[in-house]
């Protein structure tokens, strides 16, 4: 495990790829962040992700695919893909890819729209993306205006 403090932000690599690291803060809570290491600009496509396992309940770490189906997928490190309120990626349940939004700057954190394939969450939360378009609590599309 490789460790850095960049920005006075300390954290650990806890998984590296060409693609992207998965990085863990040093801090009190130890939040995972996927981190790009190449640009991408809008309508690229990542890797395929893979469906590591269908369950009929939801959990924090899967992606619904309808009202009875979530999914746990691979490689892992799509797993620490944290959610904004303006995302750069998301997540195509049909084609099983990973679409650019946004252009993505090297080391930018990779993040989607948790409501965007939740229907309604198993463990809503605050949101502190920052984004001026945020939506404060995150539950699920079911909860959106």
């Amino acid at each position: 495990m490789k460790s850095s403090t960049l920005h006075q932000l300390s954290y650990d690599i806890v998984f590296s790829e060409d693609i992207a690291d998965v990085r863990t803060s040093r801090r009190q809570w130890r939040q995972s962040h996927y981190m790009q290491n190449n640009h991408f600009n809008p309508e690229m496509f990542f890797p395929i992700f893979i469906l590591k396992a269908i369950l009929s309940t939801a959990t924090y770490l899967t992606i619904q695919l309808d009202e009875k189906e979530h999914i746990s997928i691979l490689p892992e490190y799509l797993r620490y893909t944290n959610h904004s309120c303006s995302p750069n990626i998301f997540f195509d349940t049909t084609s099983l890819e990973v679409i650019c939004v946004r252009p993505v700057k090297v080391g930018e954190e990779m993040t989607f729209f948790y409501p965007s394939s939740e229907w309604d969450m198993a463990q809503p939360f605050d949101c502190c993306c920052g984004s001026s378009d945020c939506l404060g609590t995150i539950q699920g599309a079911k909860h959106l205006a």
